[in-house]
């Protein structure tokens, strides 16, 4: 009897031992599956944050883009609007140039053609002067002068317009007279009246001639 008893007890034991085996595997498996949830719980939100990130920066890259193109939109305004006005001014400048320098040789005409009349006095006086006086001090001093003046003028661009001998070209001769001769050509100038200049290739005043033919 008293053997028996103990194999119960033993038994017993046995039973509330691998009761307690079993509620510990079951608590186990239970904490590993409420592990595995929470990491998976993390992962999700883990991938949330990330993908949240990714869009901020994707937003933030967008709207940098855009405030770079808003600026090398402004930019390129700007730089057109400056080449413009740089374009404007070197056009002004090259008119006022033009103005400036037409302005000049009008007002230089004006001087020469009132000096012109001065230069015939001094060719009627030297051709007046009578024969065996040309040595005299006076006219000595008149044919300096005159050269003097001349001197002057040709460097200021100032010539005579070629006539006797030459065609009649009536951008440079005045035709005043035409007379028959036999030994001048068709249309040519066989006499000066009065000379003519030209001002830097421009005429200041024709020359007076007489044409034959």
């Amino acid at each position: 009897m008293a053997e028996r008893k103990k194999e119960k007890e033993l038994e017993k034991k046995k039973l509330k031992e691998e009761e307690k085996k079993e509620k510990a595997a079951e608590e186990k498996e239970e904490s590993s599956e409420e592990d595995v949830k929470e990491e998976a719980k993390e992962e999700e939100t883990a991938g949330d944050a990330s993908e949240e990130a990714e869009e901020e920066e994707a937003s933030e890259d967008d709207a940098k883009g855009g405030k770079k193109d808003k600026m090398q939109e402004k930019l390129d305004e700007l730089n057109d609007k400056v080449m413009r006005q740089m374009a404007e001014f070197d056009n002004f400048r090259r008119r006022s140039e033009k103005e400036k320098q037409a302005m000049f040789e009008t007002g230089a005409k004006s001087v020469i053609e009132k000096l012109l009349p001065i230069v015939d006095n001094f060719e009627r006086g030297l051709a007046a002067i009578p024969e065996g006086e040309e040595k005299t001090a006076f006219a000595e001093g008149m044919e300096k002068i005159y050269r003097q003046l001349m001197d002057e003028l040709e460097k200021l661009e100032v010539k005579p317009i070629e006539a006797v001998g030459c065609e009649f070209d009536p951008n440079f001769h005045n035709a005043v007279m035409h007379v028959e001769d036999e030994k001048a050509g068709e249309n040519m100038v066989v006499e000066e009246l009065q000379k003519g200049y030209t001002y830097r290739e421009n005429v200041v005043r024709h020359s007076m001639v007489k044409v034959a033919n």
